[in-house]
């Protein structure tokens, strides 16, 4: 079966290694976002994945759809519409100076694309999982409209819908909060997804839980994994990453889950060293989808979702470039990097 996902892909623009934004006159230009980036995580994993977005006509629109084309990636569904792709520059941060993201990304394809532009039933026919996250619903108030059909369709077609809270405080500036949209976007998903803030500035889902502080207590985040099952009655699980941003360069990386029958807590990760962090909790969503298409345990799926996404911390642009052998052989224990021969 087809994996759907459906979001904004950017041009990343990027300062090399860890300078500062043109320190010197050179940008190295990759691409990426949300969804698309689970995308490729899926089809590097050998699932048949479809991403569905709006782009120009344009040569760099084209560049972009052939990347995508190149990981194996579907996108026959894309609609080319609009004047612009959004961007995005990206200073990569190192030790305690952190990495910062500078969107431009106004009046982009997917910000201005309409209801009915995308036929959803055909989308979804053969698929039996969608995913997306409360990046897309947050551009503009026509995505948002969009994004509501779609996970309404996926669900009335029988579809297991994932969704990623993503908050994004730069976004929602068309006169609704994140709350006012993703309250009613979740009552269509089965699987939730969120780090230690998402809850909270997304849903309004609040625990006394000091997101700013770098410091995480699991109990506390079984709790807010309760509580939003308990809010959310359609939800089957919810899964929250924990990272412990020590500085730039080193994080505590794990993840919990919690079931209606269990709670589970993975194998904690010490970071050091990161290449890229940015996509990370992307690759985490995708290999979290993996797992619970392959693995009878949810408790195995997590664990495969921590691996990937702590892989991909080592490499760079927003793609996760991991096979399932490689999350495994982590997932195992195997965190030696010893060069394989």
């Amino acid at each position: 079966m087809r994996i759907v996902t459906f979001g904004e892909i950017m041009l990343r623009l990027k300062s090399p290694g860890f300078e500062r934004l043109l320190q010197s006159p050179v940008l190295e230009a990759t691409f990426g976002g949300g969804e698309a980036n689970v995308a490729v995580s899926l089809a590097n994993f050998g699932e048949a994945v479809t991403f569905v977005t709006a782009l120009p006509e344009n040569p760099v629109a084209d560049a972009c759809i052939a990347r995508l084309n190149g990981f194996g990636v579907d996108t026959q569904f894309v609609v080319r519409t609009g004047e612009r792709m959004g961007i995005y520059f990206l200073e990569a941060g190192a030790s305690q100076r952190p990495s910062k993201v500078v969107y431009d990304r106004f009046h982009s394809a997917v910000s201005e694309i309409r209801p009915g532009q995308i036929d959803w039933n055909s989308v979804f026919q053969g698929a039996d999982w969608f995913h997306i996250t409360g990046i897309t619903p947050g551009i503009s108030a026509s995505a948002a409209e969009v994004s509501l059909t779609a996970v309404r369709t996926a669900k009335d077609l029988g579809l297991s819908v994932s969704c990623d809270f993503n908050f994004r405080k730069k976004l929602w500036k068309y006169g609704k909060s994140a709350p006012d949209v993703m309250r009613e976007l979740v009552q269509f998903v089965d699987v939730g997804i969120a780090n230690e803030e998402d809850c909270q500035k997304s849903l309004g889902i609040s625990m006394d839980v000091d997101v700013e502080s770098g410091r995480l207590e699991t109990d506390l985040y079984r709790r807010l994994a309760e509580k939003m099952l308990t809010e959310f009655p359609n939800l089957k699980m919810q899964a929250i990453t924990l990272r412990e941003s020590l500085s730039a360069s080193r994080n505590g990386w794990s993840a919990v889950l919690q079931t209606r029958d269990n709670f589970f807590v993975s194998r904690k990760y010490d970071i050091t060293h990161i290449v890229d962090r940015v996509g990370g909790g992307d690759s985490f969503a995708a290999g979290l989808i993996y797992g619970l298409k392959h693995y009878s345990s949810p408790g195995d799926a997590l664990e495969f979702a921590a691996a990937a996404s702590c892989l991909k911390h080592s490499i760079p642009g927003d793609f996760n470039r991991v096979s399932v052998s490689e999350a495994e052989t982590l997932m195992r224990g195997d965190a030696s990097g010893r060069v394989q021969r």
